[in-house]
This record gives C-alpha cells, structure tokens and sequence, in this order.
C-alpha cells in the first residue's frame, strides 16, 4: 500500500473545494476511506488548514471540518530533527515545504503530493501531484 505525504496545497484544495483543484484532491481522499493507500500530513498542515479554513467559515465550523477530516490521514509529528534539517536546508526557500519534506522523508513516506512540484526541486522523493498520482501506475487503484 502506497504510502503518501500530503501538502497542505492538497488538504485546502479538498477542505475548502477550491476549483479546479477539488476533484483530484477528493479522488485522491476517497481512496485513503477505502484503505487503498495511506495518507499521512504534517502536524504543521492541521495547523495551517485550520489558519485557512477558519478564514471562510467560522472557527467551529473550521474544526467540525478538520475533527471529521482527520479519520483519513495519519498526523506526522514535527521532531527536533525535522525542523533542524529544514532551518539547516538552503535548498528550501519556503522553510514550511523544508518541514514537508524532512516529515515525508524522516517518515518513510514514498510519495510528495503537492501543487507546488517546483519547491520540492531537489527532492530524493517522487513529487507529483494528486491528478499525476491517479493517473500514474502506482495510483491506479481499483476503486
């Protein structure tokens, strides 16, 4: 079962359904509820996607949201490791995708899902995003 960190870009595109982001994201979700593939986020993406989502709707919606949200993924915790390899990475101008990397990379995670491929340049993972995934050969996945 293929083992994929998910990007905060992701997790709004489904949470928010933003266009024409939304169907992919849900695509790539709806697998995860039929235990076809794991899907982990960082910490830091619960906290972001909160920040966010409590922007287009109130904060007890925006929890509501995530509470219901969290039984698809599995939360990577943020390490004194993951957060010295991405403050000590000049490769990551954007310290947040540091943080993504070094959680998918410290985890064991096979796969970067994000819309932002190209902050993720220099990555010894795979980096696609949701719409590559369910196109490619790992992410065909009987559904």
């Amino acid at each position: 079962m293929s083992k994929l960190l998910v990007d905060t870009n992701i997790v709004i595109d489904l949470l928010a359904k933003r266009e024409p982001f939304y169907d992919s994201a849900a695509k790539l979700f709806s697998l995860a509820d039929k235990h076809k593939l794991r899907l982990t986020i960082s910490s830091l993406t619960f906290a972001n996607t909160n920040y966010v989502l409590s922007g287009l709707k109130s904060a007890k919606d925006a929890r509501e949201i995530l509470r219901k949200f969290k039984v698809l993924v599995k939360v990577l915790s943020l390490t004194d490791k993951i957060i010295e390899l991405a403050l000590n990475d000049d490769g990551f101008k954007d310290f947040e995708d540091g943080l993504q990397y070094y959680s998918a990379l410290e985890n064991n995670q096979e796969i970067i899902i994000t819309r932002n491929q190209r902050d993720f340049k220099n990555s010894k993972l795979p980096v696609m995003t949701a719409e590559e995934y369910l196109t490619s050969k790992s992410g065909k996945v009987n559904g």
